[in-house]
């Protein structure tokens, strides 16, 4: 099996998201993605096979599959416009949450994704404890997203995995505020998932994106992750969906030796 690993939302390697990338020409047991996510122990592996004229596309993190990934989804694009469908300029994906579509335009890959609203709700002590921090506003929809004061409270930010791990509320945990030199910034965390930072996180900008953009007043906007690797997101709001495009680098091309 022919295994890529590709930088999202990078501009040289070693930046943005590493994400693995697996194109198949038929579904093998999601047992066997799963343990080959954990083996790859990135913080996403994308699986994926064409059928008909759109691509069938699933993501696995080393502690289960999850229902949206952007940086993931980003690469298998790249891989796919750039080594097995070098005539197309769009590739479409069917996925637990519906059809996304990445366009490539120029060196960047803009992702079309659903917008997910925010739902504000009560901080609670347990929350503040595993932040370290008393944030401004706490708001939840598959993740919890905590609004800081400033950029240097979400770079500084050292929370407690083992505690954000035992958080009742969502699957991730986001942290964000208003940027200087970008509109706004964030960082995401994922030990639920066995991941406790995620260098990139595309499935997050789904909520921020329409957040910041309403509070703004701003339907485009640049968004930066401040993970230790840094990505830089271009990102567009509309309606009912958003649009955040980046560059992609590729690190490596494997081969995977496995018997089925």
């Amino acid at each position: 099996m022919k295994y890529f690993v590709v930088d999202a939302f990078a501009e040289k390697v070693f930046e943005g998201n590493p994400a693995g990338v697996c194109i198949l020409t038929d579904w093998i047991s999601d047992e066997l993605m799963q343990k080959i996510a954990i083996e790859n122990n990135l913080s996403e592996t994308a699986f994926a096979v064409k059928e008909g004229g759109h691509y069938r596309l699933r993501w696995f993190t080393p502690g289960g599959e999850i229902n949206l990934c952007g940086h993931a989804t980003l690469a298998t694009a790249f891989i796919i416009l750039n080594y097995y469908e070098m005539q197309l300029e769009t590739v479409k994906f069917n996925t637990i949450s519906g059809e996304l579509t990445v366009n490539k335009q120029g060196d960047l890959y803009e992702l079309d994704f659903p917008s997910v609203p925010l739902d504000e709700i009560s901080i609670t002590e347990q929350m503040i404890s595993a932040l370290g921090i008393v944030p401004k506003e706490t708001y939840l929809n598959r993740d919890l997203v905590f609004v800081l004061e400033s950029e240097e409270e979400v770079r500084n930010l050292s929370p407690d995995f083992a505690k954000l791990e035992k958080l009742p509320e969502g699957l991730g945990v986001c942290i964000t505020a208003q940027g200087k030199e970008f509109d706004f910034v964030s960082r995401g965390f994922f030990p639920k998932l066995k991941v406790n930072e995620d260098p990139v996180t595309g499935s997050l900008h789904c909520g921020l994106i329409p957040f910041w953009g309403n509070r703004l007043g701003k339907k485009e906007l640049v968004a930066r992750q401040l993970s230790s690797r840094g990505g830089t997101l271009y990102c567009k709001h509309g309606d009912t969906r958003v649009k955040m495009a980046g560059r992609a680098v590729l690190y490596s091309i494997a081969e995977l030796n496995i018997r089925v």
